[in-house]
């Protein structure tokens, strides 16, 4: 049995309209634009319309994706969406997603935090080279403003919403091939970044809401370390299993957290700021949509072209992380 090369057939992104800038905070938090853009890097994020659920976005980054394939919906054979703000706790954010798009085939979510998408993408390939499936659609897509305390400073300037799409396959001929994915997790930093309620071990009440425990807690000194330490990590490893050298990479798509750790991570593996591919001014960290809406948008403003070697690297709660090596 041959097992086919697996590439990406075809990228799409969503962005809500509303823009939420730093001056627009000013006036909710106790912040200052300076305060943020020194901290962060980010200057403003997009902010879905009260009541629009994570799929909304997802479907419409996926139509994106399908049309850039010059595929239709009766193509998927699957559907990966990664979120960590489904629209509900079920049924999955993916099979809602496709009932939108008019799909017919098994569709799933997983929760990987940041690294959403990477491991979705890892995912995917591992059911095409199995010839399992042989079109999968990988999402990327949250609404976490829905789960934002907009009265603590240290966590609302830096999340925005979003999504991305992805349409994976047998790689044609001259075609892009994904050829390496790494993941890995580290379950003993859980509580470092996490939304404490929710689930089963702290179920929805009036009390936990009233406690503020329905939303993202962060400790922001700890993630940093670990953040940039992993994804410095990751991007040794993916190459090692793609056969090339950092001074192979002609574009890192790193997920896009604070402009202070992309700039460590830079660093750390000794890879010039040039390459380092770079949205989260205009976004903010999206979450798990963060790397595919930074991957479609260097595709398409031509970062990204015919024989560019591309790493996507990711760090997220868990902790999780993940990176793919690409060769466009």
């Amino acid at each position: 049995m041959t097992i086919p090369s697996v590439g990406i057939l075809g990228l799409g992104s969503y962005l809500p309209p509303k823009v939420l800038t730093n001056l627009d905070l000013e006036k909710i938090v106790d912040t200052t634009d300076d305060w943020i853009i020194t901290r962060t890097g980010i200057k403003e994020r997009r902010i879905a319309e009260k009541g629009t659920p994570t799929s909304d976005l997802a479907s419409e980054a996926a139509r994106a994706a399908l049309k850039d394939a010059h595929l239709n919906s009766s193509d998927i054979d699957l559907i990966i969406c990664a979120t960590i703000s489904p629209d509900m706790l079920f049924p999955s954010t993916a099979c809602i997603i496709q009932r939108k798009i008019g799909a017919s085939c098994p569709a799933f979510d997983i929760s990987a935090a940041c690294s959403g998408f990477p491991y979705a993408l890892g995912i995917a390939e591992s059911f095409i080279r199995a010839q399992i499936c042989r079109h999968v659609l990988v999402i990327g897509a949250e609404v976490i403003s829905s789960f934002i305390n907009w009265k603590d400073r240290s966590t609302c300037v830096l999340f925005g919403d979003g999504a991305g799409a992805a349409v994976v396959g047998p790689s044609v001929k001259n075609g892009n091939r994904i050829l390496a994915t790494f993941l890995g997790s580290d379950g003993n930093q859980a509580d470092l970044l996490k939304i404490p309620a929710g689930g089963s071990a702290i179920p929805s009440t009036k009390e936990s809401i009233d406690a503020g425990l329905h939303y993202v807690r962060m400790e922001g000194s700890e993630v940093f370390k670990c953040a940039v330490k992993t994804m410095g990590d990751a991007i040794f490893e993916v190459l090692k299993r793609s056969g090339r050298s950092l001074e192979d990479i002609d574009c890192l798509i790193p997920h896009q957290a604070n402009l202070r750790i992309l700039n460590a991570v830079a660093e750390r593996v000794g890879i010039p700021k040039e390459k380092v591919y770079i949205n989260l001014d205009r976004y903010g960290n999206m979450s798990a949509a963060s790397t595919i809406v930074a991957l479609s948008e260097a595709s398409k403003d031509g970062t990204i072209r015919k024989g560019s070697f591309v790493v996507l690297v990711a760090f997220g709660s868990g902790f999780t992380w993940a990176a793919n090596a690409i060769q466009w």
